[in-house]
């Protein structure tokens, strides 16, 4: 692969991390209510590992084939999102006292890895822009396995940072970091809502 190809695509990519969704959701609220932010954004990186190989085993090609599919994660994902967002609205997190004790560090994990696999943002990544960054000169599997690891390494850098930054702003401050939670909590409805009456109508 070229590396202005490689380049490219981690501009695109870097430009759609930064714009605040789902995952940005979930990194926030982690940073509120975890002592550590490994577990969430370990697991937010793990969606799009999973994302990347299945792509690369043919998940692109079958789409391209049958777009219904598309529609039928799109559907799931957002149903998905819609759930997260109304628990986390109806019941926004706190801050995590300094010392409490975490209990649930790999529900985060897999909950992170299913917000982040199933997020329709990141398919249209995958699944849309990738092929346009693929050259013929490496195979096809190969070229979507390292953009895709370019992707989740900025994942990791920025939702690292978010979720860092939430813990250092909010955090001595309970009555902000509620409405943020809360605030998350519904930008994952409306994101939901917003596909589901995209691919529905």
């Amino acid at each position: 692969m070229e590396i202005s190809s490689l380049a490219a695509f981690a501009t695109v990519s870097v430009l759609l991390v930064l714009v605040p969704g789902a995952d940005w959701a979930y990194a926030i609220a982690a940073g509120l209510r975890q002592r550590s932010v490994v577990p969430a954004v370990s697991g937010l990186m793990l969606g799009y590992v999973a994302l990347t190989c299945v792509v690369a085993a043919g998940l692109a090609a079958l789409i391209a084939a049958r777009p219904e599919l598309l529609t039928a994660l799109t559907v799931a994902g957002a149903a998905y999102l819609l759930w997260l967002g109304v628990g986390t609205a109806l019941h926004p997190t706190q801050p995590a006292s300094a010392d409490s004790v975490e209990r649930s560090s790999g529900r985060v994990f897999f909950k992170g890895a299913g917000i982040s696999g199933l997020n329709p943002k990141g398919m249209l990544l995958f699944l849309a822009l990738m092929p346009q960054f693929l050259r013929g000169n490496w195979p096809i599997a190969a070229q979507i396995g390292a953009l895709g690891l370019i992707h989740i390494i900025i994942c990791g850098v920025v939702y690292s940072g978010v979720a860092t930054t939430a813990r250092a702003l909010l955090r001595t401050r309970p009555t902000i970091a509620h409405q943020v939670a809360r605030g998350s909590g519904i930008t994952m409805i409306l994101i939901a809502a917003g596909l589901l009456l995209e691919r529905l109508h």
